[in-house]
């Protein structure tokens, strides 16, 4: 089951947080402040894009690498997303409306919808500090990306994977489930069993990414999942990945290395590790070992 965390209760939460962070990797937020009109309003403004023209939606092109649109795959042949690339910048945010020709009233619920989430995120990461000893860390500054994700499944495709099993390379990442098409599976660490996990209407999912692990020198758990098909009707989640300081260098605190936990990674790079996992394609968190603080051989990350 996957713990939930009322955002009300902080941060007197902090250590059921924080065990959910190390434990599962994942955790459920209520009583997080943005309004459940706005979630439907979002959902309906990112679905109707992706009615848009291929040539349209492809005009929303990568800023840093893998942040732009993506369309259906041989990997992913029912999977299809959007990215606003930094989802932090109105100005960015309304760049990317512009693109894609959305109507004054698309533009300015993205425009609210990102800036909630963005704040969540930030309040959400600094609590888990916290709860780590890194009083008045933040993370106001940090790369975000939003993502509205649609899944296109059909009968013939029930029973087959929407995507593959991955971790997110965030820090953390905000998703707001399909309220009416479930399919999103974790990976139960000590098992290796995939759980389901059924959406709540309201609320938004959490979990960490490689980023998240590596910052934390390995203390929190990036946890494994993916999109199964269970349902013949498209399916629509909408992703917030807050991603990596601005100087896009990932790098455990110091007051997080000390001789009895000594640092596990080396500085890397954030768009490099990117590079990295499409290179050794280790989509689920096994490239971190090639940055461990004592591994030879990557030099340019």
């Amino acid at each position: 089951m996957v713990p939930v965390i009322d955002l009300l209760n902080l941060p007197e939460e902090n250590g059921k947080l924080l065990a959910a962070c190390e434990g599962s990797g994942c955790f459920r937020v209520v009583n997080h402040g943005v309004p459940a009109s706005l979630q439907a309003e979002m959902k309906a403004a990112v679905g109707s894009l992706f009615g848009l023209s291929d040539d349209v939606k492809r005009r929303n092109k990568d800023v840093i690498f893998g942040s732009g649109y993506r369309g259906p795959s041989p990997i992913n042949p029912l999977f299809e997303a959007f990215g606003i690339y930094n989802a932090a910048s109105l100005d960015d945010v309304g760049a990317f409306c512009s693109l894609l020709n959305a109507s004054p009233h698309q533009r300015e619920v993205i425009k609210r919808y990102a800036s909630k989430l963005h704040a969540l995120a930030v309040s959400i990461a600094s609590e888990i500090a916290e709860s780590m000893g890194l009083v008045g860390f933040s993370f106001k500054e940090w790369a975000c990306l939003l993502r509205p994700n649609k899944y296109s499944f059909t009968k013939e495709s029930v029973g087959s994977p929407g995507v593959f099993t991955h971790t997110d390379t965030s820090f953390l990442t905000l998703l707001q489930e399909d309220e009416c098409v479930g399919g999103l599976e974790m990976m139960d660490g000590p098992s290796g069993a995939f759980v389901a996990v059924d959406p709540v209407p309201g609320s938004f999912l959490v979990n960490i990414g490689d980023v998240g692990k590596a910052w934390s020198n390995g203390r929190l758990h990036n946890v494994k999942h993916r999109v199964i098909c269970n349902k013949a009707v498209p399916r629509l989640s909408i992703a917030f990945f807050l991603l990596v300081p601005k100087d896009g260098k990932v790098e455990a605190p110091a007051e997080l290395v000390d001789s009895s936990h000594p640092r596990l990674y080396r500085s890397f790079e954030y768009v490099e590790y990117r590079k990295l996992l499409l290179s050794t394609k280790s989509f689920t968190g096994e490239a971190l070992s090639l940055l461990a603080d004592d591994a030879p051989g990557v030099t340019n990350v």
